[in-house]
């Protein structure tokens, strides 16, 4: 499809979008007082009655003395699989309601602990038909139910002891909204209320004590696991040599793994043909529009985001709009990307996951307007899903880079003036005069 009718075609979608979301729903708060009623049946005075946990979390506040949880859909338990991040939310088409209603209806039980306390200090023994454990007690008491809740394929029974009975507070804000856990209790003790199924390739990696946990990622993400699944695992500190194993808070672990696997896959397709025309791929979901570029040549690429005012991470109405931009080349980077954060490493594995399938490499330019239809943030991981599902359906093709990023731009909320300005992909380009007045 030529570039002029993809995006003819790509704005006509975007107004039946438009036109069905047209009322932003703040309907976030109106579900606590049912989720209140729920606690009350749910929770006595010093425990969580059925509880179920589809997941852990891992604070970095104090570190390395984080606070780390137990996460249970009171009330909710036999849909406790729905309650954790996964690629199926974007399969489901949450909205932003929704990713709200179900995080903010865990339960959070915490308690402190020391990172290290995850790492092994003695060798290993057999346990039953489980994995392989350390004989140090990051197996056992608390510690021990997290991890077995991580590397379980499902979720797990859990009886949980409270620590006196909670006081829920009910006024959330976006500091709240913006960590993946509602309302937070003490714990005092957690039990297992069955033995938890642990597949065979996380096995493996627990067994091996010389492993680093790098390669364990790698080794997982190709047996078919995806990286919610892993980063679950590495958060609980257990993935890594045995006495370098450390808890890793949650954010931290998710963009580990994007990151180790992004780098296996830019390693892997080093050395496979280019494409051999330049595609325009879009996709838009949660108020986030994304153009991904991929033009024959090297592996290069570059992450662009443009925030609207109006939006979460630029509320200011009067303020502009808000340009931020990360790139690297075929050798990658060597530090950590602040001025883009997750987002740059989670919309990089959507890209190289494509070329790997196609046996190809390319440079790539992602950009990502975030429109004031995302009124509140739901995580990086609509950014992994909206990219990896953009190269889905009909694509645009143009005869050369500039023509790609000149239509592209039209659709932008920011001049190409002001995008060659910001972009070292897109400051390439030869330019026109007219290219230089922003029309903001």
């Amino acid at each position: 499809m030529r570039l002029d009718e993809f995006i003819e075609f790509e704005a006509s979608e975007r107004a039946e979008r438009r036109r069905l979301a047209a009322e932003k729903d703040y309907g976030i708060l109106d579900h606590l007082d049912s989720f209140e009623r729920r606690f009350e049946e749910h929770v006595s005075d010093d425990a969580v009655v059925g509880s179920v946990s589809p997941s852990i979390f891992v604070g970095r506040s104090d570190y390395p003395n984080v606070s780390t949880g137990l996460l249970s859909p009171v009330g909710r338990e036999e849909r406790a699989d729905a309650f954790e991040t996964s690629a199926a939310w974007y399969e489901e088409d949450v909205s932003i309601s929704d990713v709200f209603d179900r995080r903010t209806s865990l339960l959070n039980s915490t308690r402190g602990v020391d990172v290290a306390d995850a790492g092994a200090t003695g060798g290993v023994e057999s346990v039953g038909s489980g994995p392989a454990k350390s004989v140090h007690d990051a197996w056992d008491g608390w510690l021990g139910v997290q991890r077995e809740v991580a590397i379980a394929d499902r979720p797990v029974d859990v009886e949980i002891g409270l620590d006196g009975r909670p006081e829920l507070d009910f006024d959330i804000g976006t500091e709240d909204i913006k960590t993946p856990t509602g309302p937070r209790a003490a714990a005092r003790t957690a039990e297992l209320g069955e033995n938890p199924h642990v597949p065979r390739p996380v096995e493996k990696t627990l067994e091996d004590d010389d492993w680093r946990a790098e390669g364990a990622m790698t080794y997982l993400y190709r047996r078919g696991f995806d990286v919610y699944e892993i980063n679950t695992i590495l958060s609980a500190g257990a993935l890594g040599r045995g006495r370098n194993r450390r808890l890793v808070p949650t954010r931290w672990s998710i963009t580990a793994v994007d990151d180790t696997v992004g780098q296996f896959f830019r390693g892997s397709i080093r050395e496979n043909p280019t494409v051999d025309r330049i595609e325009v791929h879009r996709n838009e979901y949660l108020g986030n529009a994304f153009w991904v570029i991929l033009v024959p040549g090297q592996w290069e690429y570059e992450l662009v985001e443009m925030k609207s005012p109006g939006s979460i991470w630029n509320p200011d109405p009067e303020a502009g709009v808000y340009l931020a931009a990360a790139s690297e080349g075929r050798e990658g980077r060597t530090g950590y990307v602040e001025e883009t954060a997750g987002a740059y490493y989670a919309s990089r594995l959507g890209v190289l996951e494509h070329l790997d399938e196609r046996g190809r490499q390319a440079k790539a330019l992602v950009l990502r307007h975030v429109s004031d239809d995302y009124w509140g943030p739901v995580g990086v991981w609509q950014v992994r899903e909206a990219v990896r599902n953009a190269f889905e359906g009909e694509f645009g093709a143009a005869e050369t880079f500039g023509e790609a990023v000149r239509g592209v731009a039209d659709q932008l909320p920011v001049s190409l003036g002001r995008l060659r300005r910001k972009s070292t992909m897109a400051a390439g380009l030869q330019a026109n005069l007219g290219d230089f007045v922003d029309a903001e």
